[in-house]
């Protein structure tokens, strides 16, 4: 087994995507990674290697993030200010309006898949993660994550269809 040392710097930035990914949120990202690994090392002796060193850290991260949910109630707060530095200023309002209702609609959509498509779908499309990384991340193959994640696509363009 390796020294937590090399842990950290092997997976640490894996655990800090996934954990982006899912909380949108720069700060969460980086207390909910070195909580992880705090965890991690308290309870390195209950990794049997069943999985990847890395599954197992994600899903510590996993439940981290789950249990700030709860804690917050489900309610993330976003400041003014980070919704204006998220504005490109050379769209219109209309432009802005709609980008914003077809995104909602979007991830309203997810919400109705299974919780694995909806996790490729979140990595792949707000984590920018390669299908290698997402399937790495959730012990799986690359081939598994792209699979998934076309398949998850076209369940919400055959229901979107169905809508019409």
């Amino acid at each position: 087994m390796q020294n937590i040392e090399e842990i950290y710097k092997e997976y640490s930035t894996s655990v800090y995507k996934y954990l982006f990914c899912l909380t949108q949120n720069k700060e969460i990202s980086e207390d909910l990674t070195q909580e992880t690994f705090a965890i991690a090392v308290k309870d390195i002796k209950r990794f049997r290697g069943e999985c990847k060193l890395s599954v197992w850290l994600c899903q510590i991260a996993k439940h981290l993030w789950y249990k700030e949910l709860k804690k917050k109630n489900k309610i993330i707060n976003v400041s003014f200010e980070e919704i204006n530095e998220n504005v490109l200023y050379d769209e219109t309002l209309e432009e802005n309006f709609c980008a914003k209702e077809e995104k909602l609609k979007l991830f309203k959509d997810m919400q109705k898949l299974d919780e694995k498509s909806r996790e490729v779908m979140y990595l792949r499309m707000v984590g920018n993660l390669s299908y290698e990384e997402i399937g790495e991340i959730l012990g799986k193959t690359s081939n598994w994550s792209r699979v998934t994640f076309y398949r998850a696509k076209q369940k919400i363009r055959e229901e979107n269809d169905n809508e019409k």
